[in-house]
């Protein structure tokens, strides 16, 4: 009995302590299927072209403040003329305008090679580029952008600005009654009795004070209309593409054109004897200087035969 109750007291220490390495077995040993591998990251897709134009700077507004909206983008899209008209009948669509609308080319690079036909073949990359100026009513900018999402194939860059301009506007305000002020006191100035020098001086600081209410009423309404209408600069750019020109070969011309081999060589004949003429005249010309050597010879010859 004593045996027998050590070798059952012996099997359950063995059977927990076999309980006890499961665990550590099961962290060391990989599960079936390969779920100890590490996780495989998975690929984001890159935003919608709407939510890549969306800014809290287009939405954003505050009781009391008003806001001057300007932003940019640059984008490519698959053709330039296209995608401008199409631009220009977003921005009437939605109560706006377009204030500058430029495209141009630029060549990448070109490489000119002779064809059998006696023309010259240039092929040359080129890139269409455009700029635009669109301005729109500050509360339908995001609307217009989201529209605007339709053109782009690519974005580049995009940048939004949003500035408060109470402050500016308490300025204009300020001026504008400054001025009031001032104009209403020289026109009493003006109207009382007093020296024909002193009023003549009073009315010409009323048109100087009229003068600075006109600036101000201007610049008070230039800022009321960048405040309504955000201004949004557009860059365009499409693909480069391919542009092949031919254009005549003037050294194949020429060697068709020109004269034939006999024509050529009584035509060097010619040239070589005018060149001989002229050669002889040259010569003519150095008459001075032949006859001092021929005096120098025949005086060293002279001196030789006295000598003698």
């Amino acid at each position: 009995m004593l045996a027998g109750c050590s070798r059952k007291e012996e099997a359950e220490a063995a059977a927990d302590a076999a309980a006890m390495d499961v665990p550590h077995a099961n962290l060391s040993r990989p599960a079936a299927g390969g779920a100890a591998a590490p996780a495989r990251a998975k690929a984001l897709s890159p935003p919608d072209m709407q939510t890549q134009l969306q800014s809290a700077a287009n939405t954003q507004d505050s009781p009391g403040r008003r806001f001057i909206r300007v932003g940019s983008a640059s984008f490519s899209v698959r053709d330039v003329y296209r995608a401008a008209l199409s631009i220009e009948d977003l921005a009437a669509n939605y109560g706006g305008f377009v204030e500058r609308n430029n495209i141009w080319s630029e060549t990448n690079g070109s490489r000119t090679h002779a064809s059998r036909d006696g023309m010259r073949v240039e092929l040359s990359t080129y890139t269409l580029r455009g700029s635009l100026i669109v301005r729109v009513p500050s509360e339908r900018t995001q609307e217009f952008l989201r529209a605007l999402a339709g053109q782009i194939e690519f974005l580049d860059e995009r940048k939004f600005e949003a500035t408060d301009a109470q402050f500016d506007l308490l300025r204009q305000q300020l001026a504008f009654a400054r001025h009031q002020d001032a104009q209403a006191a020289l026109a009493q100035v003006a109207s009382a009795p007093g020296k024909t020098g002193d009023k003549a001086d009073a009315l010409g600081a009323r048109a100087d004070a009229q003068a600075q209410r006109d600036e101000a009423t201007v610049a008070r309404a230039e800022l009321e209309d960048r405040i309504a209408f955000a201004r949004i600069g557009l860059a365009v750019h499409q693909p480069p593409q391919l542009r092949r020109t031919e254009r005549p070969d003037l050294e194949v011309a020429m060697r068709r054109e020109g004269p034939g081999f006999f024509a050529r060589v009584w035509e060097a004949l010619g040239d070589g004897g005018r060149l001989g003429l002229d050669l002889i005249v040259s010569i003519a010309y150095l008459w001075p200087l032949w006859l001092a050597a021929a005096l120098a010879v025949f005086g060293i010859r002279a001196w030789r035969r006295r000598g003698r």
